[in-house]
């Protein structure tokens, strides 16, 4: 459904001097640095797969969706959907027609328009017919729970709300592909649980192929099952969600309260554990354990039966920590320092015999 082949994107970041005499020379004298926003990417998407594309502030994920949607064009590389390419002007309607997107921060609605209206004008837009249209708007009002705001002007609409209206202004034309950009920032628990299980119905029922990106690795964990990790414009990791939690060992934190305090040379003589801590006099103790290295049912079975036990505990490490870890060990590998992204992304441009930066046009 999706491919990207060795696609990069580069934009020029102009410098100008301080104060009124650099801005008077930035007129003659453009300079600028080459940032590259997506280096490389490439990676293919089967149809109905769900993605999570996910990477720090920075990293070019809004960038690529931008390109894949056909708003950006990008510098070399190609992008193709169902085998068409959204960016080149005779294929470009066709594409717009198969995809939907939200982006989290903008919407697609008429500010001053009720919802109706703008989903009559969405509906010629995307010459669906009145008979497609009626039964679709039905399903997603009664999905999304819309009915009680059909009629307000977008522009008096909550967060919650707005967001639920844009996914459904995406699924009006029912397209093959929906990319969702930070859908649910911002959103309260109940409101994001229940627009995450709206997205999980629809794309179950239409099998619709989904890219999510986000910082909310908890949506990622409800509605993906591979993932895609970006940094500085480059794909460090393509794979399983599974397979990312174990890259780092399938960590577990153990909390019992027990009636006795536990002794811990014991434990730690008899097992195989990274830490142990304890709290309340040795009656509240948790136990980090690696459950490739140490299976969790020998130590509880253990512990069970030698203690008296009020009370268990089992935390996984969450994919968020073990994102965080990713970035920084793939800082750390890069010639042995941690590199900021200024200077990661950016490259100076060309110089002239001055030493300065060549204008380009």
């Amino acid at each position: 459904m999706l491919e990207l082949r060795n696609v990069e994107k580069h934009f020029k970041k102009p410098i100008r001097g301080k104060g009124v005499w650099g801005m008077v020379k930035s007129l003659f004298s453009r300079k600028h640095t080459l940032v590259r926003a997506v280096d490389g990417v490439s990676f293919t998407v089967d149809d109905g797969e769900a993605i999570g594309y996910i990477g720090a502030n920075g990293a070019g994920k809004s960038t690529t969706i931008k390109m894949m949607s056909g708003i950006l064009t990008p510098t070399s590389g190609e992008i193709l959907i169902d085998g068409l390419h959204p960016y080149k002007n005779k294929e470009r309607n066709a594409v717009l027609k198969t995809i939907g997107v939200v982006f989290g921060q903008k919407t697609q609605l008429w500010y001053d328009l009720p919802l109706t209206e703008t989903y009559e004008l969405l509906r010629y837009i995307y010459d669906v017919s009145e008979t497609d249209y009626k039964r679709r708007m039905g399903e997603l009002i009664e999905l999304l729970d819309m009915s009680s705001f059909l009629d307000a002007p977008v522009r008096t609409l909550s967060l919650g709300q707005r967001m639920r209206a844009d996914l459904a202004a995406a699924m009006l034309h029912n397209p093959k592909t929906l990319f969702l950009d930070e859908p649910t920032i911002g959103l309260d628990v109940l409101v994001k649980r229940n627009l995450i299980d709206a997205i999980n119905r629809i794309r179950k029922e239409y099998n619709t192929t989904l890219i999510l990106t986000t910082h909310a690795m908890s949506d990622i964990e409800l509605l993906c099952k591979r993932v895609i990790i970006l940094d500085a414009g480059k794909v460090l990791y393509d794979g399983s969600l599974e397979s990312v939690k174990h890259m780092f060992g399938d960590r577990r934190d153990i909390t019992l309260e027990t009636a006795t305090p536990i002794d811990a040379s014991i434990i730690e003589k008899k097992f195989r554990l990274e830490k142990i801590s304890s709290e309340n006099e040795g009656t509240h103790t948790t136990f980090t354990v690696d459950a490739d290295v140490q299976p969790v049912n020998e130590l509880l079975n253990y512990l069970l039966s030698e203690y008296s036990v009020r009370d268990v505990k089992i935390v996984e490490t969450g994919i968020e920590q073990i994102v965080s870890k990713i970035y920084e060990k793939n800082n750390i590998l890069i010639d042995g320092m941690k590199i900021t992204s200024d200077i990661a992304d950016s490259e100076p441009c060309g110089k002239d015999k001055d030493g300065e930066c060549k204008s380009e046009d």
